[in-house]
């Protein structure tokens, strides 16, 4: 005899004769989770771990691969347990393993919109939808453009939002990289090992990444500095020729002559696809400090968070609290 428990996981057909058949993994029930968690950067894929070490039925969904910006980094120095410094790359593909290991699924999948039905929130994603119990958003952030003439035409014809990902096509050659961050500074550094020239163009007369980055910049003869600078328009047909600068302080106009533009101007919050859902605050999701957002049942972590730093320490921090906020709440429904 099957208990209520049992029933949860299998569809029940009612048969020719009338009895009843349990079908394994029916559609109703395959795509019930307990726990969605929307992101596959540390902070998801950190959530991820705590939640499948509790057994949880849980699901990472993620647009595009697992580590998200820390995978896109080509050196980290700053995360803990790691005195030499760690890839980005490595570091990430070390969270995903560990995540897969305890049980976790994970999915190549873009989440399109957030629903209530009851208690239970429905998720939307170009692969078809899902319901869970509890859904953690840490879908992170991405890159912002410049938002100038001849940027979206020139996108993946010299024009890049990724020095690691990009970088190695441009050896050899020249490359400008618009920004004065810390991630501009890193991308600057790690493709002077490449290119023939990089040019960092930033529109302040002083760099606001950290000291220990901008000394080794400094020492670096293969990068020019090119300050007080902003980009007014890309030029270029199949492929880029040259940025068209301008003075901040003179607004005289100076053309650089390269073959690629990496830009690195900050980040913007991934929320398309929650709408209003939840409270936010300069595009950010408000949260209390057990990951809680104005929604009962949806828990942030990460960069998507309204906070002042964002590093990868501090988003899995987030994520270690939200996976335990998860089974908490799960605990306590039944």
């Amino acid at each position: 005899m099957f208990s209520i428990v049992e029933i949860r996981d299998f569809r029940v057909n009612l048969t020719e004769d009338l009895s009843l058949e349990i079908v394994e993994g029916g559609a109703s029930e395959m795509d019930r989770y307990e726990v969605v968690i929307i992101g596959g950067g540390p902070a998801g894929l950190t959530a991820g771990i705590y939640v499948a070490r509790s057994r949880l039925r849980a699901l990472l969904l993620e647009a595009a691969f697992p580590g998200g910006n820390a995978a896109l980094t080509d050196q980290i120095d700053n995360y803990p347990g790691f005195p030499f410094g760690i890839s980005g790359p490595e570091l990430a593909d070390r969270f995903r393993q560990q995540a897969e290991r305890l049980g976790l699924e994970i999915r190549i999948a873009e989440a399109k919109k957030i629903a209530l039905e009851g208690d239970l929130k429905r998720i939307d994603t170009d692969k078809g939808s899902l319901v869970a119990d509890i859904v953690i958003v840490a879908a992170g952030v991405r890159r912002r453009e410049l938002g100038v003439p001849g940027e979206t035409e020139l996108v993946g014809k010299g024009v890049s939002y990724c020095a690691t990902c990009d970088g190695p096509f441009f050896e050899n050659r020249r490359v400008a990289v618009v920004g004065g961050g810390d991630s501009a500074v890193e991308e600057a550094l790690y493709l002077s090992g490449l290119a023939e020239r990089v040019y960092l163009v930033h529109r302040r007369d002083t760099l606001r990444a950290n000291r220990m980055a901008q000394e080794k910049l400094l020492a670096n003869n293969r990068i020019e500095l090119k300050l007080n600078r902003v980009v007014e328009r890309l030029e270029g047909e199949k492929m880029l020729k040259a940025l068209v600068l301008k003075d901040t302080v003179t607004g005289d106009l100076e053309r650089l002559e390269v073959d690629g533009a990496f830009v690195s101007i900050g980040m913007k919050p991934a929320l398309e696809f929650l709408g209003n859902l939840v409270e936010l605050k300069e595009g950010y999701i408000v949260t209390d400090e057990n990951m809680h957002t104005s929604v009962p049942g949806i828990l942030a972590a990460g960069d998507i968070r309204y906070k002042t730093d964002r590093q990868i320490a501090t988003a899995v921090g987030d994520g270690a609290i939200a996976g335990m906020e998860a089974v908490r709440l799960l605990e306590n429904r039944r």
